[in-house]
């Protein structure tokens, strides 16, 4: 019986059907060596059809995708370690937040205004605005800080879970003041339909003689937590200050921080 090599192996019957041999097949020499050519470059066509159809199917998911992979997988219970959709990687110039008539109406005459060096650029920065003529004295004080994702804090770790540790951990400490802090208990009010999460607080500081009261207004924003508090001094032993209207206060507070959280938008 002869035997063929891989490429020479007669072909099976729905292949010849497919493609029948000549009507006049060469017999003399070299007549066998083109049948076996011809049996190549009909192999040769299957297998290019086979590579055709593979690449049109690749062809068509990335037409239909768009080209552009989705989205990544979140793995359940891992860090969080990028940016987030709504996440602020930097915050606005707090010098700037407030409009000229929100200043003067609270803080009237021509304050002092000053920016305080921060440590974390672009994602922090804070202004003081001081009046200092008796019996008027008052030191605003705005802070906007932009956190970012953190391995030690609680959750998933991100941006916005950090921003909502260090809320958490003023609005505790306004509340219960460590031991041996010079802070009194502040009376705490959460407010509503103010950032994603907001308090008020007052505190009153009895200091060599002085009474100071202070009016703290704090507001998260996805991962932004702005600050803003605003000393009145009511009593000094040192100059003619006070009184001091501890509702003008608040409302002084809560308009500057109204103004800052606004600009976050």
């Amino acid at each position: 019986m002869p035997q063929w090599s891989q490429w020479d192996e007669p072909e099976d019957d729905a292949e010849e059907a497919a493609f029948p041999p000549p009507a006049r097949e060469p017999r003399g020499p070299g007549g066998r060596a083109q049948r076996a050519a011809a049996r190549r470059r009909r192999r040769w066509y299957y297998m290019g059809g086979g590579v055709v159809v593979v690449v049109g199917a690749v062809l068509a998911v990335v037409l239909l995708t768009g080209g552009r992979p989705g989205p990544a997988t979140v793995t359940p219970g891992a860090l969080i370690t990028t940016f987030q959709p709504g996440e602020l990687r930097q915050v606005p110039n707090a010098c700037h937040v407030v409009p000229g008539a929100t200043v003067q109406q609270y803080l009237p005459g021509t304050p002092k205004v000053a920016s305080p060096l921060q440590v974390n650029g672009s994602a922090e920065s804070a202004c003081n605005w001081t009046v200092d003529k008796p019996p008027l004295y008052r030191l605003m004080q705005a802070d906007l800080n932009a956190y970012a994702p953190n391995g030690l804090a609680s959750g998933d770790g991100s941006a916005t879970r950090a921003a909502t540790d260090a809320y958490s951990l003023a609005l505790r400490d306004l509340q219960a003041p460590p031991r041996n802090s010079p802070s009194p208990r502040a009376t705490v009010q959460v407010l509503s339909g103010f950032g994603n999460q907001a308090f008020s607080a007052l505190q009153v500081f009895h200091v060599g003689g002085a009474v100071t009261d202070v009016a703290t207004v704090m507001v998260r924003y996805h991962n932004v937590v702005v600050t803003v508090t605003l000393n009145g001094l009511a009593h000094s032993n040192k100059g003619n200050y006070g009184p001091v209207s501890q509702p003008q206060l608040a409302a002084a507070a809560m308009a500057f921080a109204r103004a800052a959280e606004a600009s976050l938008h």
